[in-house]
């Protein structure tokens, strides 16, 4: 049973090239236009059924009676079993068909926000466990189900971006991918901001987990593995574009994959540097995506529909700051990554300041608020795509691009665990003012950290 699963799952065997070269060309722009669709409406449609937590944290609280602590709590079962799973899928994904994997991340995700929403009414709130509420405990359950497939998803992404296109184009074509991410938040905070206050939170669960369920079938359809599971010859080959990184990969053709792990990811001190600063991009990209409309309704006293309408200013512009982010790294800086990651990371800083030191609900505090999540979501795009996505494949080798983007991600969230966890504890004991200084100082920490990788020229 176990071996039939796994010859399921498996990657599909390479076929020989049998087609002219006009015909390689036509079936490589073909397969490209349906992989990068698979990949941006997947990428999206995951985020609708794992961001949608953020816009219901205000009315989990007062529905259900869980304290900060215990929604960070809630919050951060999602981000351990997505550290952990992202790199073992990270691996599984090097190995499996795209296709399949990404069909079965998708699906197992809409049944775990199912289950989710339909948690409270099986557990009463009031019931207990050893001292623990027995409701926290199965959503935390079912939330961090839904984390594990969705840690699925960025590896499958990476590897086949990886393999169908070539350096020359890939950063150009990673980073309109990446708007992927924000677009997804955007929406689903407009969805959930709509249908909570009209239909109660469970529908921002169960709505998007159809949308989830939809998507797969489209997935089904279009995804591929690697172009040489389609009789095309291979993206390096076929683009005679950089020889540079065909020399790389024929390098690593006599070692096997683990060798290749050790040699690209385990023992790379970039690979090191990396993860290390990624912790603090997901603590300050977490805390202000899944604590800012509680920031707005509590500490501001704005209403929820008024929070969510702020904060779909930032995934909105984080489209424009991953674009931004790919744009000067090419073109300003030459390919070279941490100059931007930097920048980045002080403009965000800088909003964050802002933000904080806002207050009132004058028309121009309103346009402060507008401004400052703005900046905040496109400062915070950069260092996202770029550290744990772009930099880590360009650092390692294609064959490991999966495993080194979730070699990455099991920092990345452990750093959003430290974040969920962390702001929750800064708010019941110091007030909201210390859990936006929480964010500062992570994002100043990053700036550190990837200062001696920056002044190697990369």
């Amino acid at each position: 049973m176990f071996k039939k699963l796994m010859d399921y799952y498996a990657a599909p065997k390479e076929l020989p090239v049998t087609m002219g070269k006009e015909e390689v060309a036509k079936a490589y722009k073909r397969g490209r236009i349906d992989v990068f669709a698979s990949c941006f409406v997947g990428y999206t449609i995951f985020y609708l059924t794992r961001k949608n937590i953020s816009v219901a944290l205000p009315v989990l609280s007062s529905d259900l009676g869980f304290s900060n602590i215990e929604l960070g709590i809630l919050g951060s079962a999602l981000y351990f079993s997505y550290a952990i799973g992202k790199f073992v899928n990270g691996v599984l994904a090097d190995k499996a068909d795209a296709n399949r994997f990404m069909v079965l991340s998708l699906v197992i995700s809409a049944i775990s926000n199912i289950l989710f929403a339909l948690s409270p009414m099986l557990f009463p709130a009031e019931s207990q466990f050893m001292g623990q509420s027995v409701l926290l405990l199965v959503m935390s359950f079912f939330w961090g189900v839904n984390g594990w497939f969705q840690s699925a998803g960025f590896p499958i992404c990476a590897k086949v971006l990886t393999f169908w296109w070539s350096n020359k184009a890939r950063g150009t074509v990673w980073s309109i991918w990446a708007a992927s991410h924000q677009l997804g938040t955007c929406l689903v905070f407009l969805l959930a901001g709509y249908l909570i206050p009209r239909y109660g939170w469970q529908s921002a669960f169960i709505v998007p987990a159809f949308l989830c369920l939809l998507s797969s079938i489209y997935i089904a359809k279009s995804m591929h593995d690697k172009p040489q599971s389609m009789g095309l010859p291979e993206v390096d080959e076929y683009d005679c574009a950089d020889k540079a990184a065909q020399a790389i990969e024929h390098e690593d053709d006599k070692l096997s994959y683990f060798e290749i792990l050790k040699k690209h990811i385990f023992f790379n001190p970039i690979m090191w540097t990396l993860v290390l600063s990624f912790i603090f991009v997901y603590i300050f990209r977490y805390g202000t995506e899944d604590w800012i409309i509680k920031y707005l309704v509590d500490f501001k006293g704005d209403t929820l529909e008024v929070a969510t309408q702020k904060q779909t200013f930032l995934p909105l512009f984080g489209i424009a700051g991953v674009l931004l982010a790919g744009v000067m790294s090419d073109k300003m800086f030459h390919g070279r990554r941490m100059p931007v990651n930097i920048l980045f990371c002080v403009g965000l800083i800088v909003c964050l300041f802002a933000l904080m030191y806002n207050s009132g609900h004058t028309l121009m505090s309103t346009i402060v608020d507008y401004v400052s999540l703005s900046g905040i979501g496109l400062f915070t795009a950069g260092p996202l795509i770029f550290i744990g996505g772009l930099c880590a494949v360009e650092s390692s080798s294609k064959k490991v691009a999966a495993a080194a983007t979730g070699f990455c991600g099991i920092f990345g969230y452990l750093g959003a665990m430290i974040s969920g966890i962390g702001t929750g504890w800064f708010i019941d004991n110091f007030g909201w003012q210390s859990a936006l200084w929480f964010w500062i100082i992570s994002a100043l920490l990053c700036i550190i950290i990837l200062l001696p990788v920056y002044r190697k020229g990369l």
